[in-house]
């Protein structure tokens, strides 16, 4: 079993050397299952557009740049049919946060017989369960509390990033054009959703201009919340990279050192949560972030792009399984939703015989 440390112990870690760490880092590994796990996804980006304007983002695009302003019914179900060919048991359905409020994007639902985004979504989720048995987790943002609920009926998790506590990056560049990015915000609705009994994926972006100290507040925020409602089953520590065209393309990257210190604090922070690292925005190093407590990889899809980091492809399931052969541990695939919540009190009728008919086959 993992230790669990005290806020204060957290930030004292912070100092430590490096000595220290591999300390940690040898009890993570003496403690832990030599296993980590990834979930195999098709990515549906509805729309690209959205109300922030977040310094570090190149996934927004305005009505008059986009290709697609919003993907229709056929578009996704021939995603669907390739997941499918493919064996993905996740949809993953995510867009800019309150995009219905574009009034081109509002006519376009319309024009699909939708009033919202919301409402969509939620039809959207149906046709993956009922017709090609792929197990819908959607993130789009802050919605209203009975919006949550409506959609939870046919989603097997749901998820939204925390990104950082320090209200401060509301007045710089990285969050000023954005205004659902407030931490109070989103540890409100992160907390919405635990009433609601949602297993969620939420997490902290490292590298836009949060101290170390902010890391560890932003994962006690998390931490108060999960042992109130039981209901995080993953964070992403998800690393913030520099791309040409966008406000922050000249910020420097976070230390490697520093994902890895906090990878390893994570892990013992948390002793019931799955840590997750993107792996496409640290390959080859995939090693390096098993042994420092990483576990999960979050989704790698063979079907479509990451379309928040375009320019850094999926590695194949090969080349992860090969870095973690080369220190003796091994990969398996998971459902989006965990084992612990596969039952009725976290998951609809529906959704939980989808997963519970993708479990007998694995």
């Amino acid at each position: 079993m993992k230790s669990i440390i005290t806020k204060n112990d957290a930030y004292d870690l912070l100092n430590e050397d490096i000595m220290t760490f591999l300390d940690y880092v040898k009890q993570i590994n003496h403690d832990r299952q030599k296993e980590l796990t990834y979930s195999k996804n098709v990515f549906l980006p509805l729309t690209h557009i959205c109300q922030n304007s977040c310094g570090y983002c190149n996934f927004k695009q305005s009505p008059d740049n986009t290709k697609n302003l919003l993907m229709n019914e056929n578009q996704v179900r021939s995603l669907f049919q390739k997941a499918n060919s493919y064996k993905c048991s996740e949809a993953l359905f995510t867009f800019g946060e309150n995009a219905d409020e574009n009034e081109l994007v509002k006519d376009k639902l319309n024009q699909y017989s939708f009033d919202s985004m919301t409402e969509y979504v939620h039809y959207l989720c149906t046709i993956a369960l009922n017709e090609y048995e792929i197990l819908p987790h959607t993130n789009m943002g802050i919605i209203e509390k009975k919006e949550l609920r409506y959609l939870s009926h046919v989603n097997a998790s749901m998820g939204l990033m925390l990104e950082t506590t320090n209200k401060s990056l509301l007045n710089t560049i990285v969050h000023r054009d954005s205004p659902t990015k407030n931490p109070t915000k989103r540890l409100k609705f992160i907390e919405q959703a635990g009433k609601q009994k949602i297993p969620f994926t939420t997490g902290l972006l490292v590298g836009i201009g949060e101290t170390p100290k902010d890391r560890i507040d932003s994962l006690f925020a998390i931490k108060k919340l999960h042992d109130k409602y039981g209901h995080i089953q993953e964070i992403i520590l998800q690393n913030f990279k520099p791309k040409k065209g966008i406000p922050m393309q000249d910020y420097p990257e976070a230390p490697i050192t520093d994902l890895l210190k906090l990878t390893v604090i994570s892990s013992i922070i948390f002793d019931d949560v799955s840590i997750q690292i993107p792996p496409n925005l640290n390959d080859n190093l995939i090693g390096l972030f098993a042994l420092a407590g990483a576990d999960d990889f979050g989704g790698v899809s063979p079907v479509t792009d990451d379309y928040i980091n375009p320019e850094l492809p999926w590695p194949s399931v090969n080349n992860l399984q090969n870095q973690l052969n080369s220190i003796g541990y091994s990969l398996k695939e998971r459902l989006p939703v965990y084992n612990k919540y596969l039952n009725e009190s976290y998951l609809s009728k529906k959704v939980l015989d989808i997963a519970l008919k993708i479990k007998k086959k694995e």
